[in-house]
């Protein structure tokens, strides 16, 4: 778990010597070019019965998805690129791309991005989730109330990512007052792997929501709101989050750990400041109008442009807008307005139809039943990030590859959309995997523990394999039983 050693640096030369390519790199490079090149060929085939602008458009979301498995490039710069290469192809236009950056949920995300930056700030996170476990005795008490700690981060800081950096601080702290190897590697391992499982309960948890969210719309379905998607996805959320948190306890702390009483950091239970006080109002009565926007009807857009202005008035927290706007993830915004372009070209051109067609064509889904259809998307969605890691570009390829196709087995494509972006969520089996995993997995510990420090990656992995099933599980349970109850049928 401890950070890579630099290497030393190279010997001079009278010239400059040769970049080498590493065997893997160059092993991608020739994956790539097999993979584009077959693409290339399947689309300009004069078999394949689909209309140019539907052609085009899977060919440069194929090459997209190539680049982000098989060449691990960067999300932003790829959907960027896919994005234009679209426009000068001429299956979209300019103003599409240009109208993304206006749309509603872009906006949100920025409002959300500018209140989280101010709660960081302003030390109330910290402050409160120590608060919280102060109570703490043992080990599988403290990592239960961490669970509940990370998990109602979900509501007020968008993106799994900057819940990370909001609470290493935290873990930071905890792992200096534990002292124990064990406990601190379980903590590692919770924390990252609560942030991503809880960020569900939220429709702001993560972009890949706000692209579920806008696809449901673009299928005629209604989106949900900030409140209908809490409503929906609390309970799933909770229950996995626990589940890992039990997994975690039980295959990395022994009785002795378990057993053994904790002294953990006296919190600070000084009067807020004026400022704090302000920004804790601020922000429950954003929360409050974003849970009650059938009451009001101001929409979630709205109230967070109008939270993130209140929040950032100086005078009355201590922040301006100047300041927050530079704690905003502008590439994870960038990135969500290049999706929300390839989402609408890959539906308006009909490619999305006619990959669904093919691979109806391929797969007869009528001998699987409902329910086996509907694991085969959750376990789809469930091993995605092996391939693609980012969560974002995971409910871009699934939603129009998986869930529309397989919604012609009779399911709701709707039930379909919010299955495949939920189970996006798990992502936990390598440090790669998601930067949560990354962050914590590289950080180091305190100076007293540092020698004890290991790599967690076989920790990992270990904790993906027994928490797959019980993710899947979850999963078809929900689906099949218990979102019909709450408003979301599961056949059509």
């Amino acid at each position: 778990m401890s950070l890579v050693a630099a290497s030393a640096p190279p010997a001079l030369h009278d010239s400059p010597p040769k970049p080498v390519v590493p065997r893997a790199a160059a092993t991608r490079g020739v994956v790539a070019a097999v993979l584009a090149a077959a693409t290339l060929l399947a689309l300009t085939s004069d078999a394949l019965p689909w209309p140019a602008s539907a052609r085009i458009a899977v060919g440069v979301f194929a090459f997209a998805v190539i680049a982000w498995t098989v060449l691990r490039l960067a999300d932003t710069p790829v959907a960027l690129a896919a994005c234009l290469a679209l426009i000068a192809l001429g299956v979209t236009t300019p103003e599409a791309l240009y109208a993304s950056l206006g749309d509603s949920l872009i906006w949100l995300l920025i409002g959300a991005f500018v209140i989280a930056a101010v709660l960081q700030q302003s030390g109330l996170a910290e402050r409160w989730a120590l608060q919280a476990v102060a109570g703490a005795r043992t080990a599988p008490r403290l990592l239960m109330r961490l669970t509940w700690v990370i998990a109602a981060t979900a509501f007020v800081v968008p993106s799994t990512s900057g819940r990370a950096a909001l609470l290493l601080p935290v873990f930071i702290v905890l792992a200096r007052a534990v002292g124990d190897v064990r406990i601190v590697r379980a903590m590692a391992l919770l924390f990252p792997s609560v942030i991503l499982l809880s960020a569900c309960a939220s429709l702001l948890g993560a972009g890949a929501h706000l692209v579920a969210a806008d696809f449901m719309r673009r299928l005629g379905h209604p989106a949900p709101s900030f409140a209908l998607w809490a409503w929906w996805a609390t309970p799933f959320a909770l229950l996995s989050s626990f589940a890992a948190t039990a997994l975690i306890s039980a295959l990395f702390l022994d009785r002795d750990a378990r057993a053994r009483p904790l002294s953990l950091p006296v919190p600070d239970r000084s009067p807020l400041s004026a400022s704090q006080r302000r920004v804790v109002i601020v922000t429950g009565l954003t929360v409050a109008a974003w849970a009650s926007a059938g009451l009001h009807g101001l929409d979630a857009t709205l109230v967070a442009l109008l939270g993130a202005l209140a929040i950032t008035c100086k005078p009355l927290t201590g922040v301006d807008m100047k300041a927050a706007l530079k704690k905003v993830e502008w590439n994870l915004v960038l990135f969500l307005a290049a999706t929300l372009v390839l989402g609408e070209t890959l539906l308006r051109s009909g490619a999305a139809a006619a990959l669904a067609d093919a691979l109806l064509d391929a797969v007869p889904l009528q001998r699987f039943g409902t329910g086996g259809v509907l694991m085969l998307a959750i376990l789809i969605s469930l091993l995605s990030h092996v391939l693609i890691t980012s969560r974002t570009a995971r409910a871009l390829v699934l939603l129009p590859t998986v869930a529309l196709p397989l919604a012609a087995g009779g399911l709701n494509p709707a039930l379909l959309v919010f299955v495949c972006v939920l189970g996006s969520g798990f992502c936990q089996t390598l440090a790669v995997s998601a930067k949560p995993v990354a962050l914590f997995a590289r950080t180091e510990w305190p100076p007293e523990l540092s020698q004890a420090q290991t790599p967690i990656d076989g920790a990992l992995l270990r904790l993906a394999l027994v928490l797959l099933p019980v993710m899947a599980l979850l999963l078809w349970l929900f689906a099949a039983f218990v979102w019909p109850l709450q408003g979301l049928p599961l056949r059509a």
